[in-house]
């Protein structure tokens, strides 16, 4: 509405424009994974979701549009990063994330199923794949993974946090280079945040993180009480 009256008075419809008020926002991101539940979750999906998410909670990077669409011609393992082309991402930027030991383990492992789907004689282009039959139940081929949300929802029942999606894995790894002391520009950069407002949104508080403040607390009253 402001949109409207602010192109008619620009095109001399209109003299001025009405007061209109707008609501108060809640924008706060909320919902993340303590580290107990991640591996919880993980370990109630099947094997070829696995890696999915095992991505999505080391890079923060967008399940959908970025880490089921990932394909191998997008990871450098000379170069140890994975990356995004302009263009093909929610701002349009590029992006890279470079290995981590534990994101090199999970590609190098990836690799070697795609080695022996192409000895078998199929060839997948994308990083994340999984077995599916045609619709007369014949020979199972690789397949893109598009979606998994009826694993997704069993898997998090069965982990003892239902309601978590898995955008949650985005907001966990925001918190994990927060918490790891990572720059937030540096952050940004590495999870395809455009700007602080947005990147600020995310509730990176945990109780762990309040409860790890007050024992900061204790520490710094107990040395205060011994220099007395």
């Amino acid at each position: 509405m402001k949109r409207t009256f602010s192109l008619a008075i620009k095109s001399g419809r209109i003299a001025m424009r009405p007061d209109i008020p707008m609501l108060e926002e809640d924008n706060v991101r909320s919902g993340f994974f303590e580290r107990e539940q991640y591996e919880s979750v993980l370990a109630h999906l099947p094997e070829d979701i696995q890696p999915v998410i095992e991505f999505g909670y080391l890079t923060g990077w967008r399940i959908n549009s970025e880490v089921l669409t990932l394909e191998w011609r997008q990871v450098d393992f000379d170069g140890a990063e994975v990356r995004l082309e302009p263009g093909t991402t929610k701002n349009k930027k590029g992006r890279t994330f470079p290995f981590t030991s534990a994101l090199r383990t999970l590609l190098e492992d990836q690799l070697a199923e795609h080695k022996k789907l192409k000895k078998a004689g199929h060839i997948c282009p994308n990083v994340f794949w999984r077995m599916v039959a045609d619709e007369r139940g014949g020979e199972k081929k690789p397949r893109a993974i598009v979606r998994f949300e009826k694993e997704w929802k069993k898997a998090c029942k069965a982990a003892g946090c239902p309601g978590r999606i898995p955008h949650d894995l985005r907001r966990t790894a925001v918190r994990n280079l927060v918490r790891a002391g990572i720059p937030q520009t540096v952050a940004m950069s590495l999870t395809g945040h455009r700007t602080d407002s947005v990147f600020r949104r995310y509730d990176i508080v945990s109780a762990i993180d309040l409860k790890d403040a007050a024992h900061r607390l204790d520490e710094v009253a107990s040395l205060v009480r011994v220099s007395r």
